[in-house]
């Protein structure tokens, strides 16, 4: 825990956890656990890019590490729509 980026990626993780617990605690399953891989791996190859990138390998590893942040969140919003409330 040494970058901003490890910081940044353990808290969407974080999130994408307390996410999961909440749907998979519900009496009827939301989504399925393979939805929560794509958003895994978002996070730690944005991890990745900005570790490289703190290590000397260049701006274009900065930027493609903020891409990839943005890209993991846009994938949370769209697909498991975290801010949807419960059909009752």
């Amino acid at each position: 825990m040494e970058t901003v980026y490890d910081w940044v990626t353990i808290a969407i993780f974080a999130g994408l956890v307390v996410l999961f617990l909440q749907r998979s605690s519900a009496p009827s399953p939301v989504d399925s656990i393979w939805q929560y891989l794509g958003a895994a791996l978002g996070c730690a190859l944005a991890n990745w890019f900005g570790n490289e990138a703190i290590a000397g390998a260049g701006i274009a590893y900065h930027i493609a590490a903020v891409a990839t942040v943005l890209a993991t969140l846009a994938y949370i919003y769209i697909v498991l729509k975290p801010l949807d409330r419960p059909v009752d």
